[in-house]
């Protein structure tokens, strides 16, 4: 009996540890913001499955975050011609260091980061 209980404690606790980990690190989301460099999604992913299990739409205006939530709202500002954009966070990345967010083309070609592939922004969460 004793052993059974054991095994339903370490299954509870592993169940836990699996929903903490996989928990966001950001503690406030709602007074989150971040300046650094963004990129974009290459063509050649379109259709392709996200880490939220949605599959990449290059139409749409999503984006890749390492720590945020999937679904959160961000305003996206390229600091080089100060055009904005709100996208939803639905996957994970960017995987290049110093980058800090992925955005879908449509995203990228609406505040002028398509030309050069990169561009140093403004994020802010808004939802």
């Amino acid at each position: 009996m004793l052993q059974i209980k054991s095994s339903a404690f370490i299954l509870i606790a592993l169940h836990m540890l699996m929903i903490t980990g996989c928990a966001s690190v950001v503690e406030d989301k709602h007074s989150y913001r971040e300046v650094g460099i963004a990129s974009y999604y290459a063509e050649s992913l379109h259709g392709r499955k996200t880490a939220s299990g949605e599959r990449y739409n290059m139409r749409a205006l999503t984006a890749a975050h390492k720590k945020l939530p999937f679904g959160t709202v961000v305003v996206v500002t390229n600091l080089k011609n100060n055009k904005s954009i709100k996208v939803r966070i639905n996957d994970r990345g960017p995987f290049v260091k110093g980058r800090v967010i992925d955005l879908s083309t449509a995203a990228a070609k609406k505040i002028g980061l398509l030309k050069d592939g990169i561009a140093k922004v403004k994020i802010v969460v808004i939802n």
